[in-house]
């Protein structure tokens, strides 16, 4: 079984006294699908921005790939190979499907700002592989037929394909997926929990992602993690989370 590409050891996380993550453990293994679930307000997106550097943890540590921290940015987390999409589509409305996740790649460029502004020395060959990039990706998420179309007139859950997309473009080995599937209904649920599926088994890319549905969940992911009031009460495999009573209890209120 591969090791660990993510590990958290007891991190801790607080607004203004209010505790978003108390003491959070675990490991996520490289090339597996990780779930976390849990009521609102139990501290998974806040989990995701310690993990990709939007937020500082109190305390505790982050290993990635062997690297430790103990906070991080978010261009620096892009730059080890974490990328991430939000609950709520951060795209530019204005711009099409291929320039958005053109702008996946800003991170990798390699040219200066004298050659990007004319156009010269290495800003053509680049520019030619940075489109041929997107392209397949793409490609990749059915999204061809969009390319050249205007984001804001899109339905929603192609917007939220194009997100992935751009997420994916850059080639990370951590992807971290705040609600991929918020707002839709079963078949749009289906379809993109095949995507992230395929992006899983094609790219061997690892993934965490937050999702409410426990169904999709549970064929999906090979590893749960469950979170209540920002304290972990559950780890591991779905059958054995679907059955664990304080699961039970963190989603229905029951007392065991």
């Amino acid at each position: 079984m591969a090791g660990p590409l993510l590990q958290l050891r007891d991190v801790s996380l607080a607004f203004r006294g209010v505790q978003a993550l108390t003491g959070l453990s675990f490991d996520v293994a490289e090339g597996e699908i990780c779930a976390l679930i849990g009521p609102n307000g139990a501290g998974k997106s806040s989990l995701l921005n310690v993990i990709n550097g939007v937020y500082r943890a109190d305390a505790g540590e982050i290993v990635f790939d062997g690297r430790r921290f103990e906070a991080i940015s978010p261009f620096k987390a892009a730059h080890l190979g974490i990328g991430r999409t939000f609950q709520h589509n951060a795209l530019f409305k204005r711009l099409t499907v291929l320039d958005n996740v053109l702008a996946g790649l800003g991170r990798h460029s390699r040219t200066t700002l004298f050659e990007n502004a004319f156009h010269i020395g290495r800003d053509a060959a680049e520019e030619r592989a940075f489109r041929a990039r997107a392209e397949r990706i793409i490609a990749f998420l059915d999204l061809t037929p969009y390319a050249g179309a205007v984001v804001s007139t899109l339905p929603y859950g192609t917007q939220k394909r194009v997100d992935l997309a751009r997420a994916l473009v850059g080639e990370p080995r951590l992807l971290l997926l705040d609600e991929p599937m918020a707002g839709m209904n079963q078949e749009e649920k289906q379809e993109m929990a095949g995507f992230v599926a395929e992006v899983n088994a094609s790219f061997g890319t690892t993934i965490v992602l937050i999702e409410h549905d426990v169904g999709i969940v549970m064929g999906l992911a090979g590893h749960v993690v469950v979170l209540d009031y920002g304290r972990k009460v559950a780890d591991g495999a779905p059958e054995a989370v679907r059955s664990n009573p304080d699961v039970i209890a963190a989603y229905l209120g029951t007392v065991h």
